[in-house]
């Protein structure tokens, strides 16, 4: 019997869009080993966003936890050990999946491809074991003989429905042949992830100085310690807020000497008026004013940003000769929009605010920064609004995306990922086809209203003018681990607002967007030769 290895069990599945399904290795009549039961990846049909709609990752998910007692002997003794794991079942269309996965090593799998619409098919692995294709919310017989075999005992502890999706599936998950299982999959339980937009942008800055970066993480840590209960939760908020204060006070000389020469004045200031910030904030706390914590922390976050990003001397990488004539956005934008929504009596008029990051992706910023002073989005409706994203950009016309005057072609951008620790972003390649699983994006899909642009399914450099935004908050969407991140160019977040995105419908029209700073940071603008 052939040996089925788990780098070509997750080839296979993602190219012959299989089922997959876990089986046991072979075991002895003697006893049952915690270790017949390993884990294996996530795996399911391949499928993207396609550029005209956003398709829903999963129609259903659900997530179940089991505690396994097996009874094992050891110098002549039966015992009896407790253990952990996890499983998760995730359903798409016709698709079904099943994982689990917990600390030991090794772990068989197979992928059993579909045989006919009732789901039937099986696959050879290694172990001496045989697979079942996991049929609509049911386990492989396999797995279920093995789990009353072992005593296992199956607790279900949530079910997270989604709406149902016309579209297959898209998830990618991490596949290695060493080491421990939960070391690929641990990710899709971590947290809690960073949500707030402000936060993920001020980690997104191209900078390295730990001092301000300390007092960053102490002044984010308040919003946890609001969550605790009365007057208990000042008494956390004043711990962190003396921590930061004598971060500052203790590397004043190493926050300045890293702003850059052209920016030392502002920055002296910044570091000035932040450092009175932390004495206020800590007179508010003496006061026990718990209404004007979040305010308060709110300013001196948003004055630790402006000192991250007076640090910033100038665009940190060059950008590739076949895409440097685009228009590159080199550094942020702040961009308004305006909304009228219809049929709404609690909302007539929304204005967001959104921040544009081109030290990640300058090609998709820069791209849609040329758009927005076209006044392309100027009047055009929303087009998709279901819950999981708002989407806009698709003109009107046969066309799917904004046709170059000059050219009279529709002008593309390519797929654009920056990849946490490195120095450039990636162009024109999701980070799964790189086998780049475990890689973290510098703007992962967070934070609610994560901006992003939308391509056809199979052509990764096919962006044009339609973007999106992300609403949906689930168990696929953890922090810089979720199925979209690799796999979409984000551009920025919405970070005034972002709460109205829930109340816009399909219809609602885009009045304006207009850019309100950093449009000096655009270079090789298109526009003003459109006006010329």
């Amino acid at each position: 019997m052939a040996t089925t290895t788990p780098a070509a069990v997750a080839a296979s599945a993602f190219r012959n869009s299989t089922r997959i399904c876990l089986f046991p290795a072979a075991t002895s009549s003697a006893h049952c080993s915690y270790e017949n039961l390993q884990a294996t990846s996530i795996i399911a049909r391949r499928s993207s966003l396609r550029q005209s709609w956003l398709h829903q990752p999963f129609a259903h998910v659900g997530l179940l936890q089991l505690t396994m007692t097996t009874r094992m002997r050891c110098c002549g003794q039966r015992r009896r050990r407790r253990r952990r794991m996890r499983m998760m079942m995730m359903m798409g269309g016709s698709e079904r999946c099943f994982a689990v996965w917990d600390s030991p090593n090794r772990f068989r799998a197979a992928a059993a491809e579909e045989a006919d619409e009732e789901g039937m098919g099986g696959a050879e692995g290694g172990g001496g074991g045989t697979g079942e294709a996991i049929s609509a919310g049911k386990l492989p017989h396999s797995i279920t003989e093995v789990l009353k075999n072992c005593g296992v005992c199956l607790a279900l502890v949530a079910a997270i429905a989604m709406p149902l999706s016309p579209f297959s599936a898209a998830v990618a998950a991490a596949l290695e042949n060493r080491g421990p299982a939960v070391a690929d999959l641990s990710v899709l339980i971590s947290g809690p992830p960073i949500k707030d937009a402000n936060a993920l942008l001020r980690n997104a800055l191209p900078i390295t100085n730990k001092p301000i970066k300390d007092v960053q993480k102490s002044l984010e840590d308040i919003t946890e310690d609001l969550k605790q209960p009365g007057e208990k939760a000042l008494g956390y908020v004043e711990r962190n807020t003396r921590q930061a204060a004598r971060v500052l006070n203790q590397n004043k000389t190493v926050v300045l000497a890293d702003v850059a020469e052209t920016k030392k004045e502002e920055g002296q200031q910044l570091i000035d008026n932040l450092n009175q910030g932390l004495q206020d904030f800590q007179n508010i706390i003496e006061q026990k004013d718990r209404a004007a914590v979040a305010p308060k922390q709110k300013e001196l976050l948003h004055i630790v940003g402006d000192i991250e990003e007076a640090m910033v001397a100038k665009f940190p990488y060059e950008v590739p000769e076949e895409f440097a004539n685009k228009p590159l956005l080199k550094g942020r934008a702040t961009v308004e929009m305006k909304v009228k929504v219809k049929d709404n009596p609690n909302i007539e008029n929304a204005l967001l605010e959104m921040v544009v990051d081109g030290y990640n992706a300058p090609v998709t910023a820069g791209n849609f920064l040329d758009l927005v002073e076209r006044h392309f989005y100027d009047g055009m409706e929303i087009q998709r609004a279901d819950g999981f994203v708002v989407q806009t950009g698709d003109p009107e016309g046969p066309s799917e995306g904004f046709v170059d005057p000059s050219t009279g072609k529709v002008r593309t951008i390519p797929l654009e990922i920056m990849v946490d620790g490195d120095s450039e972003p990636i162009y024109g390649a999701t980070l799964e086809e790189l086998g780049r699983y475990k890689a973290r994006t510098k703007l992962p899909f967070n934070a609610f209203g994560t901006l992003a642009m939308a391509r056809e399914e199979f052509a990764n450099d096919s962006a044009s003018s339609q973007i999106f935004w992300l609403l949906k908050e689930s168990e696929l969407t953890p922090s810089s681990a979720n199925i979209l991140d690799g796999r979409y160019s984000v551009f920025g977040y919405i970070t005034e607002n972002p709460d109205l995105l829930a109340d816009f419908k399909v219809g609602d029209v885009i009045e304006s967007i207009r850019v309100t700073n950093g449009l000096d940071n655009l270079v090789n603008p298109t526009y003003k030769a459109g006006a010329a």
